[in-house]
């Protein structure tokens, strides 16, 4: 790269000067303003709750400091602790689970410390304290958070407080790395221009992404230059990008100096953190993906889970459930429920429970309807079916049709979270990387439920599903149940 002159390191600094007051610092400073109030709140309250307002020796510790020192020295240990477990870093912020997991993992190390220091030192610490101290205050840092990142989705849907990223690679893989960006917005990654450096002057990502091309060479200082000109907030090298590895190594250091961040988006789709380890070799930064398979372990956790859950809902929601059933036999001529074959694990063939909410000869008519067919390709949906019952427009738009699914669940031909249970006439469709659908069982509801149901395109149902079966995880199971109840009742694509 050779030494800079000072009018480089002037660029270079006025360049670091810019990003210093960027979205993500002001994003971070407000965060750190609001964990202060409610850490304040967590401590003040829990010092009212166990010793109440008035002036008593309890104030005291056995060592003769009131408890007012106490929480004030608290709340700022806390504070400083989140700031250092990272739980204010920009690329965590947003997006994702991990932000959530720092808090909890820099709450739960204070106060592990804090009771380690109690007992060494034989200083007496109310347990009754910390026991209303710690859980208020960790619940009210995630809401805390949660909120803001509300309003930081409605920013990035609107096209702000993102990372403007400049993508460089091939054509095909900025492409495939423009659209991926572009699906989650709220991820904050926003694809402001491409480089494609060993492409012919000219040569152009797809016309629809209005993605500008700022450059083809594979110089290392002309890329420098661009990049420095273009002033992204984000570098991405996509999978395949022709450079060598010592050009990649000077760009990252430039970068370093530049205050861009780098990232590196390898030929990897569809798999998630757990699965993905990494291990330096020779400075070589390895990256181990491990085969996605239900271990035994795993199989009965998830089992007892749909047991245990589904128990749980019928008997909360069994009200609601006599009260259908009722209205369903009001409402038409026909059974209460509606038994349907799906596929399930293996390809073994069960039968589905619903909510009748169409007319009993619906099956027979099917074959009338195919030409109005305003599914995705594989899957038969019509907007409005005229088949459809006036009480089954109703308990469909807010999903009551598939409450009867908790017996399927119960009897082990499906799960709470999985995969859209298919019909035979789809699988018989299927192209035969779908079939690993059929690794798991059929869910009540699953990433497809939650992304958009009947609005979703067949590659992106089969995309979520494959995703699913591919990443499997209990606490993602938790995460897509809680996002089930949203999709529900904003009806997003539901008829």
């Amino acid at each position: 790269m050779g030494r800079e002159s000072p009018g480089q390191r002037l660029e270079v600094g006025e360049h670091a000067s810019r990003h210093k007051d960027s979205w993500a610092t002001r994003y971070a400073r407000r965060i750190g303003i609001i964990d202060a109030c409610v850490i304040l709140w967590a401590t003040a309250g829990a010092l009212i709750v166990r010793f109440g307002s008035g002036q008593s020796e309890t104030l005291i510790l056995t060592s003769g400091v009131p408890y007012v020192y106490v929480s004030l020295i608290l709340t700022v240990l806390w504070w400083c602790m989140l700031s250092l477990w990272g739980s204010r870093e920009p690329r965590v912020l947003g997006y994702g689970t991990e932000e959530y997991k720092r808090v909890i993992n820099a709450s739960f190390w204070l106060f592990g410390v804090v009771a380690i220091l109690s007992y060494s030192l034989q200083i007496d610490t109310a347990r009754g304290y910390v026991g209303v101290a710690l859980p208020s205050g960790i619940a009210a840092l995630l809401v805390a958070r949660l909120l803001i990142r509300r309003f930081l989705h409605i920013e990035r849907k609107s096209g702000r407080s993102s990372l403007k990223v400049l993508i460089v690679g091939g054509p095909s893989s900025v492409e495939h790395l423009t659209r991926s960006f572009l699906r989650q917005p709220m991820a904050g990654y926003l694809p402001v221009g491409a480089y494609l450096p060993g492409t012919v002057t000219g040569t152009t990502v797809a016309q629809d992404l209005a993605l500008p091309t700022i450059g083809h060479d594979t110089d290392a200082d002309t890329i420098v230059g661009h990049i420095r000109d273009f002033a992204p907030d984000a570098v991405a090298l996509s999978s395949g990008v022709q450079l060598p590895p010592r050009t990649i190594r000077a760009l990252g250091w430039a970068l370093s100096d530049l205050n861009i961040r780098l990232i590196m988006a390898p030929a990897l789709t569809d798999v998630a953190g757990p699965r993905i380890h990494t291990q330096p070799v020779a400075g070589l930064p390895l990256i181990h993906v491990s085969t996605p398979n239900l271990e035994k372990g795993q199989r009965f956790l998830k089992r007892s889970f749909d047991l245990v859950g589904a128990l749980v809902i019928i008997v909360l929601l069994s009200p609601m459930l006599i009260c259908l059933a009722a209205l369903v036999r009001l409402d038409s001529n026909g059974p209460v429920f509606f038994r349907q074959e799906r596929v399930g694990t293996g390809g073994k063939t069960f039968h589905m429970l619903k909510f009748r909410s169409m007319v009993v000869d619906a099956e027979k008519r099917l074959a009338d309807m195919i030409s109005l067919n305003e599914g995705n390709g594989v899957l038969f949906k019509i907007q409005q079916d005229p088949r459809v019952t006036k009480l089954g427009r109703v308990i469909r738009q807010y999903s009551l049709d598939e409450l009867p699914q908790l017996f399927n669940v119960l009897g082990g031909s499906m799960s709470l979270v999985g995969p859209r249970p298919p019909l035979a006439s789809e699988v018989e469709k299927y192209d035969a990387h779908v079939h690993r659908r059929l690794l798991v069982r059929p869910g009540m509801t699953g990433l497809w439920q939650v992304s958009g149901r009947s609005l979703l395109s067949w590659e992106d149902t089969v995309r979520l599903d494959l995703y699913y079966v591919e990443n499997w995880s209990l606490s993602g199971d938790i995460a897509i149940l809680l996002k089930t109840f949203r999709a529900v009742f904003q009806r997003d694509g539901a008829f």
